[in-house]
């Protein structure tokens, strides 16, 4: 004799979808189990959320719900807990957390997780795009890069160019190295789009021992010798007067100060 399914009712303010992905997700641990998903959306009143745990007491089931008002969050649970009804809240403890952590409140605004517009899908194409061009990676496709940054090891290419493609820009850096000549494709590049990056060789020495450190490699090494430091620094200041490029120094300044600098000379913002 078979056995009912278990159902899972997925209570949302919004869609629901975020709820039955993560359930989904969840199940997969179970195996093959016989599980059904029973999603009610658009709960916004009291008289909707009393209807929807009717059905949930008729068929025994658990409730999972994301609704970003509290006041109506906790009703779910205070209700569920007395009715004898399983219950989980996904979204109320994650906004919490976070409200502590940027001493901000949430918007309560229901749906808000789902404004996915044409500027998100821009954002996540630029931080991909950005990754696989981190540190010289995918040299042939340079001219695809909005922005293009060229620096010696340390001079912060890689956490500027996360930072730049958070705001929705496909951003390559190439490490500028004594004696090696930079990839050919740089130079295919509009001029407009690249930015040289210098730095404090003080500055720069510091961040190269604490690399090696953490590395658990020798912090005397050619890597952070100060006299190869001044070099490196010279070469690259060299190579950059001879290109009608942007040249932007680090030193001292936090990424997003440098970040709005390169939008700012680079006339992108």
């Amino acid at each position: 004799m078979m056995s009912n399914p278990k159902i899972v009712f997925l209570l949302s303010d919004a869609t629901g979808e975020t709820a039955e992905k993560m359930v989904m997700a969840a199940l997969l641990q179970f195996g093959d189990r016989d599980v059904r998903l029973r999603r009610i959306s658009h709960v916004r009143s009291k008289n909707q959320l009393y209807e929807a745990l009717d059905e949930v007491l008729a068929a025994q089931g658990m409730v999972v719900y994301t609704i970003v008002n509290r006041e109506l969050a906790r009703l779910v649970h205070d209700e569920c807990d007395s009715l004898g009804l399983p219950c989980i809240d996904l979204i109320t403890p994650l906004l919490m957390k976070i409200t502590e952590f940027f001493g901000l409140s949430p918007q309560e605004t229901p749906g808000l997780l789902h404004v996915i517009d044409e500027d998100y899908f821009r954002r996540i194409e630029a931080v991909e795009f950005t990754v696989k061009h981190d540190d010289g990676q995918e040299t042939s496709h340079l001219t695809k890069a909005d922005i293009v940054l060229l620096g010696v090891s340390r001079s912060s290419k890689t956490p500027l160019s996360i930072y730049l493609a958070h705001a929705g820009w496909k951003v390559a850096n190439v490490p500028l190295v004594k004696g090696i000549d930079p990839p050919k494709e740089l130079f295919d590049v509009d001029p407009k789009r690249v930015v040289g990056l210098i730095i404090d060789p003080q500055r720069l020495l510091e961040m190269r021992v604490t690399r090696l450190k953490h590395l658990g490699m020798d912090p005397k090494a050619a890597y952070a010798d100060f006299a190869e430091i001044e070099d490196e620094l010279r070469h690259a200041r060299a190579f950059f007067r001879r290109h009608p490029w942007v040249v932007i120094d680090v030193s001292g300044k936090a990424v997003e100060e440098t970040a709005n600098e390169v939008l700012v000379k680079l006339k992108l913002k």
